[in-house]
């Protein structure tokens, strides 16, 4: 299959460069899997589709606000780190831009000497291994002196840090948002319950791979980022009941459902566990666990728009894309919503 199949013309213009107001106030594209027809909705509309006994499957994880600008101890040269895991205690491996700055024993610090790193190392790719030195809590003043890493298509700055979190975010590690949980207020996730709804959660730590272009002609022989997850026996149970009663698992967002799908067994029963997966869905994979899906609209030929086309079908995803920019729905990030039924 080659990547090409999955390009569509998008304009600019309909890439999102800030939330809006309200978060459920973003459009709603429903995509019938079936029959490939679509509706217009508003997301807030998405509690009309969901049925008693169905379960949405959430991503808690919480975004770090991971990029760093800082200068060069002795000589002032600005640099530009983006955290992407840390290894252990207070190492982690980052970006650094422009790399020929960050060489090996180079001290770099952020915000008047508040916080400081020392590259220890240069890893694959170039990335930087850092370690960094400051005092009291480290989440605490990388909060304070930390900017969101917003992707790389988004130009505007972000006023407020928490547009960039879902209203549900606990877990910190990810370098990116789940962004299809964005749409979600704390009042509509209290509706679905009411709806009887279930909830479940799990952790995927979302990273810059995400936004990686497939550089490869061939779909197959694209090799994906890897990323870690848990989920919790409590979670693990409450999507496993909702299959044993014949309902809908509905996946919230790509993260979600690429971990679902790396920890299911074949007959779609979830265990309690965490690690790390590289799970790559593109047409052609059978689905053992979800049923349906939330999820953004994603890149022309990117590893997000192959995994929703291994859902819904290549063809139904190729039309409903085209529908959506003739409709000039707003793309990516913080963009607009689709749900496959």
């Amino acid at each position: 299959m080659k990547v090409n199949d999955f390009y569509f013309d998008l304009p600019e213009e309909l890439i999102a460069q800030c939330p809006l107001e309200k978060r459920d106030a973003s459009r709603l594209m429903v995509l019938d899997r079936n029959t490939g027809e679509v509706e217009h909705k508003s997301f807030h509309d998405i509690i009309d589709y969901l049925n008693p006994g169905d379960t949405l499957v959430l991503n808690n994880t919480r975004v770090l606000p991971a990029r760093l600008i800082g200068e060069k101890e002795g000589t002032g040269g600005k640099i530009e780190f983006l955290l992407l895991k840390r290894l252990h205690g207070d190492t982690w491996e980052a970006l650094a831009k422009p790399g020929k700055r960050a060489k090996i024993g180079t001290v770099f610090t952020f915000g008047d000497g508040k916080l400081k790193a020392t590259v220890k190392e240069i890893g694959e790719e170039g990335n930087r291994i850092i370690e960094f030195s400051y005092d009291g809590i480290f989440e605490q003043v990388l909060d304070e002196l930390g900017q969101m890493p917003l992707p790389p298509y988004i130009h505007e700055k972000l006023e407020d840090k928490e547009r960039y979190q879902t209203v549900y975010s606990k877990e910190k590690g990810s370098a990116a948002a789940p962004t299809a949980g964005l749409h979600f207020t704390k009042e509509l996730i209290e509706e679905i319950k009411a709806k009887g709804i279930n909830i479940a959660f799990l952790t995927l730590h979302v990273g810059l791979g995400t936004f990686r272009p497939v550089k490869v002609d061939t779909i197959e022989n694209h090799v994906m980022h890897s990323e870690f997850y848990q989920l919790s026996k409590e979670d693990a149970d409450i999507i496993n009941k909702t299959k044993q009663l014949g309902h809908r698992v509905i996946s919230v967002g790509t993260t979600s459902t690429r971990t679902l799908e790396t920890i299911a067994d074949e007959n779609g029963i979830v265990k309690p566990q965490s690690g790390w997966t590289d799970i790559f869905i593109y047409p052609g994979y059978k689905y053992k666990v979800v049923d349906s899906l939330i999820t953004n609209f994603h890149l022309p030929e990117s590893t997000l728009i192959m995994l929703v086309s291994a859902l819904a079908g290549k063809e139904n995803v190729m039309n409903a894309y085209n529908t959506a920019v003739k409709e000039k729905y707003r793309f990516f990030s913080f963009g607009d919503s689709m749900f496959i039924k």
